[in-house]
């Protein structure tokens, strides 16, 4: 894929892509997870191939990119799972009662159905789990969705080369023609979250392109879902306990968190707050923050943005380099200081997202004030507390509970491992729909609605709500859960 596609060119792979979903919408849960299956199976089978070409767009590592790959394959097999078993359609029965507590109840059957065409716009900083065959694309295939996806610049070669593997490994597991397909180009994009047959669009990356997109896509004659992930500073919060017993292991651990894939995770901790910072704790951290690889970052274009971000932050009355790293394609690590006055005096400290290998350490005087300093974040992928047993930190906690999608305990947020539970997502601005993930089984709900029949005939019951359950899917009749049956028993 060497050319922009060109808006007519979108027209048409979006009206493929619609007519794809009007063939696949209603095949049974084991056959959709067969499709996924065997996309998993495909890629799982050209690492040199893909792994070569992202590492040459990229400049990220092999090991880091070849675990990358691995995480995007293992996503494909758990979603499939989970829709085979039929727990995203949420298919729920209640028979007809004439004796129920509010008066005569009819027959209601409520299941999930897909949205339609998805739109799925790629990350720079995840050439695999978040790009064409990553978490949205996979979650809106596994939702009974159609999927249109915007290659992103910084990987095209790689993107091109995997889109053409998806589409081998879809059409030879026997799903219709035009369900996934992949586009390039700035008019592409444009036309693809104006088009009236896309019904939900996917996205990761900056606020200000995010905000871009929500405006656009608001503006639409019929505004639709805007699953966006923007930006994050991940705080940390560090209690007085904590920083006396252990205050090295958590300079390291922020160390290796903050650098890991040179600052370039969206969860990558930016802020970290902490009792006081004296010389061994600053030669510590500096220690640390020399043994952190360095490689250049995904783009020129990002190794700029960062270099002015840290500008903006640095200089910013009371703040004070601890770690000068410079800049450069391949800048080394930057840390900044700064107390807990100077933050209430300029809260907007805590919404620059440094997107790189930097990060900035905030003073407190009391531990009382983290409570105080945490309410005046905006919304966040994550917040961590580390604590030790006898620390009162429930205000604490719960201030980062009304602010962030995950809250960690002793631990680092970088790595969002793919699982039933897993929680991506957050208040604006780490997200457009903080009542959602973009990580594990739960994001396939992104991309569904739900329909209740009431008083049907069992002859026009859709298959997914029938009495004698032709799926074997897990269902919730009158109340009660009835899981399963055994993957080989269902019908396919």
């Amino acid at each position: 894929m060497t050319t922009a596609t060109t808006p007519t060119e979108l027209d048409a792979t979006v009206q493929a892509a619609n007519a794809a979903y009007q063939q696949a919408r209603d095949v049974a849960p084991a056959r959709r997870a067969d499709w996924l299956r065997a996309v998993a199976d495909t890629l799982d089978g050209a690492p040199d191939d893909l792994v070569g070409l992202a590492g040459e767009e990229t400049h990220l590592p092999d090991g880091r990119l070849r675990g990358e790959l691995t995480r995007t394959t293992f996503q494909l097999r758990l979603l499939a799972d989970e829709v085979a078993a039929g727990h995203h359609l949420e298919a729920t029965i209640d028979h007809a009662d004439p004796d129920w507590g509010m008066g005569p109840r009819p027959d209601l059957r409520r299941v999930n159905v897909p949205l339609g065409v998805v739109g799925v716009f790629g990350a720079s900083n995840f050439p695999f789990a978040f790009s064409v065959m990553g978490g949205d694309t996979a979650s809106a295939l596994a939702a009974g969705c159609a999927v249109v996806h915007k290659i992103h610049e910084a990987h095209a070669r790689l993107g091109a080369r995997t889109a053409e593997l998806v589409t081998a490994a879809l059409a030879d597991a026997g799903a219709p023609e035009g369900l996934f397909a992949a586009v390039t180009g700035q008019e592409a994009a444009e036309a693809l979250v104006d088009h009236p047959l896309v019904k939900a669009v996917g996205f990761t990356g900056s606020t200000r392109v995010g905000r871009i997109l929500a405006d656009r896509i608001n503006a639409r004659p019929e505004p639709i879902p805007f699953y966006g992930e923007l930006g994050s500073t991940n705080p940390v919060f560090v209690t007085g306990q904590a920083w006396s017993s252990r205050r090295e292991e958590i300079l390291t651990g922020y160390a290796g968190s903050l650098t890991l894939g040179m600052g370039q995770f969206c969860t990558n901790p930016g802020l970290l707050f902490v009792p006081d910072l004296d010389e061994q704790a600053v030669a510590t951290l500096t220690e640390a923050l020399g043994q952190a690889p360095r490689f250049p970052m995904l783009s020129p274009r990002l190794a700029e943005g960062f270099e002015k971000a840290v500008g903006t932050v640095a200089g910013t009355d009371g703040v004070e380099p601890v770690v000068d790293g410079g800049a450069g394609e391949a800048p080394a690590p930057t840390v900044l200081v700064t107390d807990a006055d100077e933050v209430r005096a300029h809260p907007e400290l805590l919404e620059q997202e440094m997107f790189g290998p930097a990060g900035l350490i905030i003073r407190y005087d009391d531990e009382g004030q983290l409570a105080e300093l945490a309410a005046l974040l905006e919304g966040q992928l994550t917040a961590t507390v580390h604590a030790e047993d006898g620390d009162r930190t429930a205000g604490l906690v719960r201030v980062l509970t009304d602010k962030a999608g995950r809250v960690l305990w002793n631990g680092w947020p970088t790595g969002v491992t793919v699982s039933w539970a897993q929680q991506h997502g957050g208040p604006y601005p780490a997200t457009t729909a903080p009542g959602t993930t973009s990580v594990g089984t739960a994001a396939v709900l992104r991309f569904l609605r739900p329909v209740a029949y009431q008083d049907f005939p069992a002859s026009e019951l859709p298959p997914a709500l029938a009495d004698d359950n032709p799926w074997h899917i897990t269902r919730r009749v009158d109340g009660v859960w009835e899981r399963a049956e055994n993957p080989d028993e269902r019908t396919a």
